[in-house]
């Protein structure tokens, strides 16, 4: 029989831990990665309809011209995609070597999150 670490937590409750900002990042970047896929349904929807007919075409203009929750689901896949690029770029930098010390993944991380907050703010400007 093992021997029991009396020091392990018990109950762990992730609202209590405190997550680093690169490992945020690394988490989000998962997290628009699912979301991106989910939004392909929407993606080929929109890109069946439109090539199906001028009138499906139109259809589709006018929902993302008029329709407010069409606007929310452009913007939000348009800002997870953003994210999920620059994140990918950041890891594939860290697969390069550069920046894998605990200081350079702080730096990529704010540089990430500064990146892709103007990337989202440029979303909402095109899609609205």
């Amino acid at each position: 029989m093992r021997a029991v670490n009396s020091k392990r937590p018990v109950n762990l409750d992730l609202s209590t831990i405190h997550f680093p900002l690169p490992a945020l990042t690394s988490i989000t970047h998962r997290v628009t990665g699912v979301i991106l896929f989910v939004g392909l349904i929407f993606g080929f929807w929109a890109l069946d309809a439109s090539l199906s007919s001028p009138e499906g075409f139109a259809s589709v203009r006018d929902a993302l011209a008029h329709n407010v929750l069409a606007k929310l689901i452009a913007w939000g896949l348009l800002s997870a995609l953003g994210f999920h690029f620059v994140a990918g770029i950041k890891h594939l930098l860290m697969d390069a070597g550069y920046g894998v010390d605990l200081e350079g993944g702080n730096r990529k991380a704010q540089i990430t999150v500064v990146i892709s907050a103007v990337l989202v703010v440029l979303a909402g400007v095109w899609v609205w």
